[in-house]
């Protein structure tokens, strides 16, 4: 099978759905003639489709997805760039009271499939209004659907998956991932990934270590170093945060009795918070030891690439925190 950067899936994805659907479109700032995204992560779309579907806009966070809303909410299929995580503070009004709640409040009879698109995670030096993961913070917001792809192959499957929903969807792509080179095996042919359906990236018997997004890499680099102990490691990746697939993750916990949560986030209100809860509270009883979160400190992430290597969850704290519970 051939091989695609984790940046080509994204862009392929993208591409294949606005071929298939003219009510498909792409807008959000410099992603036009001259930036064609600030990672290049939309490249060779402009040339294709034009100014018409890979609409420019103004520096303005509120207006894209106000924008957004009503052309999804008339019939269209927009995808929203918001260029980084950090950045989707700045339409809370739109996510938090409009583009969630429109469904529900016209009964369900209202479609509002807008699928917002930004950059996350840290790793880069990217300081600390550009690195952030915010899926815990998103987690509380009823009637969105939050998706962080680890690999190529799940990239392009959700994201086509998200283009293709009548909900609001938010597709997260990690810096690190989209910057970093990472390739996989990419089918060339049409597929979708469900959303809400984890992926066990490595079976093992000992503890299981749910991962999101990037740290999909660094529990499969633990687990490698932990064989060598005797100690195996089962490594699921939740792929979509909401919803969340409680079923595979509580039944790999009953197979091992533990369960280690790493997530690229302050441990307060994280991903790794909400998974844990659940856990504790349908499957305590198979639980051979405490949980524990491999998060980072409550902070803003550092600049300096020393303090920032420092605050990131990595492979030697997950191992650690492995240790403390065999």
């Amino acid at each position: 099978m051939r091989e695609l950067t984790y940046r080509e899936a994204v862009i392929e994805a993208i591409d294949e759905e606005m071929e298939r659907d003219p009510l498909v479109f792409l807008m959000g700032e410099d992603i036009g003639e001259h930036w064609q995204g600030g990672c290049k992560e939309f490249e060779g779309l402009w040339p294709k489709y034009g100014s018409e579907r890979v609409r420019e806009t103004p520096i303005s966070e509120t207006a894209i997805l106000g924008s957004a809303i009503g052309a999804a909410a008339t019939g269209m299929r927009p995808i929203a760039n918001i260029m980084f995580a950090n950045f989707l503070g700045v339409p809370m009004d739109e996510i938090f009271n409009q583009l969630t709640k429109m469904k529900y409040m016209f009964g369900g009879k209202a479609k509002v499939p807008v699928t917002i698109h930004s950059i996350s995670g840290g790793g880069l030096s990217c300081a600390a209004q550009h690195s952030v993961c915010v899926e815990g913070f998103l987690m509380s917001i009823p009637g969105l659907k939050i998706v962080s792809p680890a690999t190529p192959y799940d990239a392009k499957g959700l994201l086509k998956s998200a283009i293709r929903d009548d909900n609001p969807v938010i597709y997260f792509e990690h810096l690190a991932l989209l910057l970093g080179g990472l390739k996989g095996e990419v089918p060339k042919e049409d597929y979708t990934i469900p959303l809400g359906e984890a992926d066990i990236k490595k079976e093992g018997s000992d503890v299981t270590v749910v991962a999101i997004a990037n740290m999909v890499h660094v529990a499969l680099a633990a687990a490698d170093t932990l064989k060598k102990d005797g100690i195996s490691v089962e490594v699921i990746d939740p792929r979509c945060i909401v919803p969340l697939d409680q079923n595979t993750i509580i039944e790999s916990v009953k197979k091992t009795g533990k369960l280690v949560i790493i997530d690229e986030e302050p441990k307060t209100g994280s991903a790794a918070s909400e998974i844990s809860a659940v856990v504790a509270e349908e499957a305590m009883e198979y639980l051979d030891a405490p949980i524990k979160r491999v998060c980072a400190p409550n902070t803003p992430v550092p600049f300096s690439p020393v303090l920032e290597k420092f605050w990131m969850p990595d492979e030697e704290k997950l191992i650690k925190a492995i240790n403390s519970i065999m």
